[in-house]
């Protein structure tokens, strides 16, 4: 607010502030034809799944399937609490994040060392060999790399942990070459024509850019690979996965209910620490 005085008539006006500018909004850019046919695209995709299958909603909603549901899921309560049961739980939650841990840490490295070579810094002929492979890696399903690896390392974790370090090394390999190909190559490129070798250049300046990026995206892997190593069990990798199969084939429902519930709390605790680390990363 501004105050103005008139010296001739002694007198004091006040003059207002002027009214604030409403900032105009830019327009909205106009809807092209492949935008639209891209979303038309998918809606029929849509709607031709939902004619190709036989989905028999009324029998999955009537009183018969409602009370068999509920009876099957009556049977799993009280969950055993015993200590002599919870012990086991405790060495299979423990072999299931050590499978899990170690498989993550595996494909880690494997994703620096074939993501170097995916970014096209070997030359274009390995960038494209190098990102085939990565496609099958990440293309065949933990549970069928598991189902592999069976036959040839027997039964337990061992197969688990290659199977999971298998998928998850195409997958980290293929966002850590993004990564990779996403920095600005000023810095290295700088330290390359003051003489510095291709190594130290890459250690002093791209890794440093890259690595939260890098740690946020194994961090976020290993939530996926607690998830999965739970599963592997069911085929036979060790891990809570496997007892559950166990007690469930034997329909002991109350110790499948138990290690049920720890399957869920650990990857509760799981996806609250990552979600920590990675918060921390990224700062």
């Amino acid at each position: 607010m501004k105050i103005a005085i008139d010296q001739s008539t002694s007198s004091m006006s006040v003059r207002l502030p002027d009214p604030p500018q409403v900032p105009q909004l830019p327009l909205a850019p106009r809807w092209r034809f492949s935008t639209v046919a891209l979303l038309c695209g998918l809606l029929g995709l849509v709607a031709a799944s939902f004619l190709s299958l036989s989905l028999m909603w009324s029998a999955f909603f009537t009183q018969e399937a409602l009370r068999t549901t509920g009876e099957f899921l009556h049977g799993f309560a009280p969950p055993d609490i015993s200590v002599p049961f919870l012990r086991k739980i405790a060495l299979g939650t423990a072999e299931t994040l050590s499978m899990s841990a170690l498989g993550t840490v595996l494909a880690a490295f494997a994703g620096v060392a074939l993501g170097l070579v995916a970014s096209g810094r070997f030359g274009t002929i390995a960038r494209a060999g190098t990102r085939t492979l990565l496609n099958v890696l990440r293309s065949i399903p933990e549970l069928v790399w598991a189902s592999i690896l069976l036959i040839a390392a027997g039964l337990g974790p061992f197969a688990g942990t290659m199977a999971l370090a298998a998928h998850t090394s195409g997958v980290l390999g293929r966002l850590f070459a993004d990564a990779y190909e996403n920095t600005s190559p000023l810095p290295e490129s700088t330290l390359r024509t003051n003489g510095v070798r291709a190594l130290p250049a890459f250690l002093y300046t791209t890794l440093p850019q890259t690595l939260p990026q890098m740690m946020s995206y194994t961090l976020y892997r290993w939530e996926n690979n607690i998830r999965a190593a739970a599963i592997l069990g069911v085929v036979g990798a060790g891990g809570l996965g496997q007892m559950l199969k166990y007690h469930l084939s034997l329909f002991q429902m109350h110790q499948a209910a138990s290690v049920i519930v720890a399957m869920l709390v650990m990857v509760a605790a799981v996806d609250g620490i990552s979600f920590i680390l990675r918060r921390a990363m990224t700062r």
